[in-house]
């Protein structure tokens, strides 16, 4: 079977999911980042070897300030309480965004996150947190720009470069649960020859096996890249 290399997350649907429940829907949220830590060991035990999971957008600023200051604390306690669970599993942690927006404590346990897994080679965790896909390329040209770099100098190899994804392969599998159909602004460069598998599934639901069917999906796909 044909195993992606780099996947793109986006664990959608964890507000609907608790509605639906009748619980309070910041709970939704509980259960989704619960659910994120089981899908990194299920990608890693199949050979994926990076994962990019939609963690907080640039669009989620304009959500209520309670569920706002709630998702931070809990994106927070996700990195804090999980530090062993990534070291055991050899997962190298790292967070793309706009991390000079993001509170203190956070940004203080992104850099003990990061500096601790460092050097953990089995997966490779992307967390975007403020991240937005438009932010990320206008952001790159912005550096480009600073450096002053000659306009006939610049290509895909060297854009690439300046993206908060540098030095990593492009993503081949993009899955999206809570049964949506759109990329609402991730990774929207990186990802312009990924396949895109949708799930109707509430993130929360999200099992070992609907990933399996996702990379069965994957194995069946040709992928031509425009040739």
């Amino acid at each position: 079977m044909k195993i992606p290399q780099h996947i793109v997350l986006f664990p959608d649907g964890n507000r609907r999911w608790a509605r639906e429940k009748g619980l309070e829907t910041l709970l939704g949220h509980k259960k989704g980042y619960e659910n994120l830590l089981d899908f990194s060991e299920w990608c890693k035990n199949r050979g994926v070897k990076t994962l990019t999971a939609f963690g907080f957008s640039t669009e989620n600023w304009n959500r209520s300030k309670e569920e706002v200051d709630y998702l931070m604390k809990l994106l927070e306690s996700y990195l804090r309480d999980n530090l062993d669970s990534y070291n055991k599993n050899n997962t190298c942690v790292r967070v793309i965004g706009q991390k000079e927006r993001l509170p203190a404590s956070l940004q203080e346990a992104i850099k003990i996150t990061e500096e601790s897994t460092k050097n953990n080679k089995d997966l490779f965790l992307n967390l975007a947190i403020s991240y937005g896909g438009k932010w990320d390329i206008l952001n790159a040209v912005k550096k480009i720009i600073k450096q002053g770099i000659d306009p006939e100098q610049i290509t895909e190899e060297l854009f690439n470069n300046y993206l908060s994804t540098a030095g990593l392969v492009n993503p081949d599998l993009v899955i999206r649960a809570g049964g949506e159909m759109r990329m609402s602004n991730f990774v929207l460069w990186q990802s312009a020859y990924a396949e895109l598998y949708f799930c109707p599934k509430y993130w929360p639901d999200f099992t070992e096996q609907d990933l399996d069917l996702a990379l069965q999906e994957f194995d069946k796909r040709s992928r031509r890249f425009g040739k």
